[in-house]
């Protein structure tokens, strides 16, 4: 007997599946309002018969999903997005070579308009990665946190008319970034905000933050699955995000 699905899958296991998530632990860059993970032992197989652990950290470590109400009061928890909002097709536009230049580097929609002049029209219902190769920076807190002297971050982000470009006009549906944040670090310190996630969250969709891996996909093509665990009543979760893409 056949089953449809399981040949759709037999089908799907002959593309390549590419992990966009980092392993993280107690060292692992993060946000720095946060205090480190804690990992401790709880049981071991050779004293208890059974190996167990007690995690301890915030809702937005490593590789992470940002719900809804993570900055906006009154929208949507990480427990209430549909499975099937958290796969989509999937867009990477490559900025890495402008990042690698300039760590303030903001990707603007004149930068988008130029990238469809050149790829075609961003087609909806899409989610949009920034590709900055950032994430090759990681597990070095040093060099991912990119401080000056002053002890301000460099790192690039999103512009704000980027993002209502990308969702006003082209009617995408979620973004993502090899970042902490959706913002550039210039823009943060400009605005004592984070004005182009709060708008992104504001829209009642989500984001996935330290993503990795991009310089592994096509431009278009791939589809990205992002599975958290359904904690109530929660803004965010570390998330394990992954690409099907074809060979």
């Amino acid at each position: 007997m056949s089953y449809p699905l399981w040949n759709t899958l037999n089908q799907l296991k002959e593309y390549n599946w590419i992990d966009l998530t980092h392993t993280f632990d107690s060292e692992s860059p993060h946000f720095s309002a946060f205090e480190n993970a804690e990992t401790k032992t709880l049981y071991k197989v050779k004293d208890d018969g059974f190996f167990a652990q007690s995690w301890q950290f915030p809702t937005q470590y490593g590789t992470h999903i940002d719900a809804p109400i993570h900055f906006v009061e009154h929208k949507r928890f990480l427990h209430e997005l549909g499975l099937q909002e958290t796969v989509l097709p999937l867009i990477v536009l490559d900025f890495s070579k402008e990042v690698a230049q300039d760590s303030d580097f903001r990707l603007t929609k004149e930068h988008i308009l130029q990238w469809e002049s050149e790829n075609g029209p961003i087609e909806s219902g899409t989610f949009v990665a920034f590709r900055s190769d950032w994430s090759k920076k990681w597990p070095d807190k040093e060099q991912f946190e990119n401080k000056d002297k002053e002890g301000h971050e460099h790192l690039p982000g999103w512009s704000l008319d980027a993002l209502k470009y990308l969702f006003e006009e082209r009617k995408i549906k979620s973004i993502g970034h090899e970042t902490f944040d959706t913002d550039a670090s210039l823009d943060i310190r400009k605005h004592n905000d984070i004005v182009g996630e709060r708008y992104v969250l504001g829209l009642d969709t989500f984001q996935i933050e330290l993503l990795t891996g991009l310089d592994k996909l096509p431009t278009r093509g791939a589809v990205i699955l992002a599975i958290s665990p359904k904690p109530n009543n929660a803004p965010g979760f570390p998330v394990r995000a992954f690409a099907i893409t074809p060979k």
